[in-house]
């Protein structure tokens, strides 16, 4: 049996599956088995498989009918015949070290759950975006795990034993949130360690989000309600920030769609501050108020501009670091 599963979920995917494949293939440490889940794609992702002249006998397909990316990983988890599981979204990379320190790490630490890795976010084209994401957070993070997701799906490698323990993604809650609280339900029960590196590129592509708020609102409210369910009376006083959190993230979310909507993320901000006065005083509470208002004032035509000159100059700076 190999030591690790991989799994990808693929739907209309094959601009960026091979490179994708070869990211794993390419891997310092090779005990490993590749499930390509076939999520209903109509770009001839299986016929490309049933092409290739060399295959790895590491590498197998598994069509299915449209269900999304929940079923499509439920279904590579019920295939998969290792002891650690890993997920890779068909756009994204690994850094060629990336299962080679997870697996050094579950293995030093047979109470862990889940090992994840810091985030370089990367173009269509695979150019550096200039924003990585990183995380600090290790150990026993449930609590603060509870304010925001800090964990990339395509990040992570998990025991398989997690998923007997804890269940699998809920087909119910897909957009976004599905990820959050499967790694809630993992760290109520492990600690969770992190590798500071930037061993995930992450790629950012034009993507048609979704418009429906409210039905996003309360896949949010779900996994929040199912979090606080069995939490010690405690730890409620978390709950209005997490609350506030998901609402700070449905604003953002609402401003980066195809036609984003300034009214609709004032209101989430407001509701942030409802339920979390204090989150007026972030960060990040104070970039999406700065966007709205220029949104408002000065045009969607003339935001954009100004936001492609500061990326531009962004990535350039970081170029020159």
């Amino acid at each position: 049996m190999p030591k690790v599963s991989v799994i990808i979920p693929a739907y209309n995917a094959i601009k960026y599956l091979p490179a994708s494949i070869d990211s794993i293939l390419t891997q310092t440490y090779t005990d490993f088995e590749i499930i390509i889940v076939n999520d209903g794609s109509k770009d001839g992702t299986e016929e490309w498989f049933g092409q290739l002249t060399d295959p790895d006998p590491r590498v197998q397909l598994i069509s299915q009918t449209n269900q999304g990316n929940c079923a499509a990983r439920n279904i590579g988890i019920a295939h998969a015949q290792s002891e650690y599981i890993a997920f890779l979204d068909a756009d994204d990379l690994w850094a060629s070290t990336k299962l080679a320190k997870q697996v050094e790490i579950l293995e030093q630490n047979p109470d862990v759950g889940l090992v994840y890795t810091w985030v370089e976010r990367i173009d269509q084209n695979g150019k550096s975006l200039g924003k990585p994401f990183e995380s600090n957070l290790s150990g026993n993070i449930w609590e603060k795990l509870l304010a925001r997701n800090v964990i990339a799906t395509s990040s992570t490698l998990i025991r398989r034993s997690c998923f007997e323990r804890v269940g699998k993604f809920d087909e119910n809650l897909q957009s976004f949130v599905e990820d959050w609280d499967l790694w809630l339900r993992i760290a109520a029960c492990y600690p969770i360690k992190v590798i500071p590196e930037y061993l995930l590129q992450y790629r950012e592509c034009p993507t048609s989000i979704s418009k429906n708020w409210q039905a996003m609102e309360k896949k949010y409210h779900i996994v929040i309600e199912k979090a606080f369910a069995s939490a010690p009376s405690k730890l409620m006083f978390l709950k209005g920030k997490s609350y506030s959190c998901s609402y700070l993230h449905l604003a953002s979310q609402s401003l980066q769609s195809n036609q984003p909507d300034y009214a609709i993320a004032s209101k989430y901000l407001r509701q942030a501050i409802a339920y979390y006065p204090q989150m007026k005083f972030s960060q990040e509470y104070v970039r999406l108020k700065l966007t709205v208002w220029l949104m408002k004032w000065f045009g969607l035509n003339i935001y954009h501009k100004l936001h492609d000159r500061f990326r531009a100059l962004r990535s350039y700076l970081v170029s020159l670091g």
